[in-house]
């Protein structure tokens, strides 16, 4: 009897530090990095703050004035490797004459995303029809970084945060100047659909230095 007591106080005690060393694990495993795009469609940058340190600011295309990309809070919905173009029944494979290139980032808005590109020049002009473009290389270094339901967020005119975060200075503009011009998406889809305060909170973060 004291046998079948012993062994079975051996057994619990056995569980218990497995328990401990599991929980020890959890404990000291490193935490998922917080990732979040800003696109300034005025200074056309697009950044990737990581726990809130700007992590690399990348030069993008944004869309043309007659086909405007959209402004406001979203969400990466799907991620595609070598995608193929579809659009108005035309139908073109991965490859080098793909218009969307070799990554696809699509948003939580139909038929907008972050993309390459076919045309490289127009990186850095307002040359899209509404989406983000990016260089090959810069979009292949994005790519593996970001995941499903990391929150992207399009600004559409400059304002002291996106010039704070993308370090451009503020010029001051004629009253005759017009702003970018930019599509609304409304509702948004997130709990907090301003762009700009959710980009003011990340940039809150740089500033203060804090993770």
């Amino acid at each position: 009897m004291t046998g079948l007591v012993l062994s079975r106080l051996a057994m619990g005690l056995a569980v218990a530090a497995i328990l401990a060393v599991q929980a020890m694990a959890q404990t000291m495993a490193p935490a998922t990095p917080k990732r979040l795009i800003v696109v300034s469609l005025e200074d056309r940058k697009l950044a990737l703050v990581e726990d809130g340190q700007v992590k690399k600011i990348y030069p993008v295309a944004v869309g043309r004035p007659s086909t405007p990309s959209p402004i406001g809070t979203f969400t990466i919905e799907r991620r595609v490797t070598n995608p193929t173009y579809f659009h108005d029944g035309k139908v073109v494979p991965p490859g080098p004459h793909n218009p969307v290139g070799s990554r696809w980032m699509g948003l939580n808005i139909r038929g907008y995303g972050i993309h390459g590109t076919n045309e490289p020049r127009s990186i850095g002009k307002a040359a899209s029809h509404g989406c983000i473009r990016m260089a090959k290389a810069d979009l292949e270094d994005l790519y593996p970084q970001m995941h499903v339901g990391d929150t992207v967020v399009l600004i559409g005119q400059r304002n002291a945060q996106t010039a704070r975060l993308f370090d451009t200075p503020q010029p001051v503009l004629a009253a005759t100047q017009q702003p970018v011009l930019t599509a609304q998406n409304t509702p948004a889809p997130a709990a907090n659909t301003d762009p700009t305060s959710v980009a003011a909170r990340a940039i809150a973060v740089v500033a203060a230095g804090t993770r």
